[in-house]
């Protein structure tokens, strides 16, 4: 295992480019100056999704923010699994965790649905991307996934593109081995987790009549809806997915 000298990992909007100077968000700043109690000098890594990662080394510290330049590139920008996790909002500990857990699993967007069955009523947008940055950067991911905007079921059947396959996860019995579709199916993907006590039968039949959507079985046992997302998407990863490749990073 390589122990890294750098002092912390931070996703950025900016542009990274050697030699730029960027000035950290309020919040990034007061927990790099109070909290890991850092210095000018010391190095940290910054992402943003686009043109890979950086070791940055600060050069400022003000009272209100942190100013960096960025040094050069410890890895390249490369291709993200392109998968999509789409599911029934549940209580706020637990959504948390979906959006964390998600996040270190690999998808690529997390998109909120409200079935006829789900129990929450509304999403909070900015705490879910919030969630997703937090395991980004505690994962060593190179991107955050997107947050799609929540959206009804209806809605969602007829936005979602025809070339996406969706994995609807049925707990009925009448699903389909998982790894066997996922084998058939290896493009751009998306995973379709109902909320607690399942899709309505109306649901069920609406997901049937499409051509691009297969309903699959995480087996014999009922379970919970965040538990059914990281199983479906580690099924997915194993089968399809990115596990098998080994990051790489750039020397000096």
């Amino acid at each position: 295992m390589v122990i890294s000298s750098l002092k912390a990992r931070l996703f950025v909007e900016q542009n990274l480019v050697a030699d730029d100077l960027l000035t950290l968000p309020k919040d990034q700043s007061h927990y790099l100056r109070n909290v890991l109690r850092l210095h000018e000098g010391d190095r940290i890594g910054l992402f943003n999704g686009v043109d890979g990662e950086w070791e940055t080394e600060i050069t400022a510290i003000r009272r209100k923010e942190i100013e960096v330049c960025a040094k050069f590139c410890i890895r390249n920008q490369c291709s993200s699994p392109d998968i999509w996790l789409v599911f029934a909002p549940i209580k706020r500990l637990r959504i948390d965790f979906i959006a964390q857990k998600a996040t270190e699993l690999g998808a690529s967007m997390l998109w909120p649905v409200f079935t006829e069955r789900t129990a929450v009523g509304r999403i909070n947008i900015e705490r879910l991307k919030s969630n997703a940055i937090e395991a980004a950067e505690q994962s060593d991911r190179l991107t955050v996934p997107e947050i799609g905007k929540p959206t009804e079921f209806e809605e969602l059947l007829k936005k979602w593109p025809e070339e996406r396959f969706l994995f609807c996860c049925d707990e009925t019995g009448g699903g389909k081995p998982i790894l066997q579709e996922f084998q058939k199916h290896t493009g751009p993907s998306g995973l379709l987790i109902g909320p607690e006590g399942g899709f309505s039968n109306s649901e069920l039949d609406q997901l049937d009549k499409l051509s691009n959507v297969c309903r699959v079985s995480l087996g014999g046992r009922v379970l919970r809806s965040d538990t059914a997302a990281f199983a479906a998407l580690a099924c997915w990863q194993a089968s399809v997915g990115d596990w098998n490749i080994s990051p790489v990073r750039l020397k000096n």
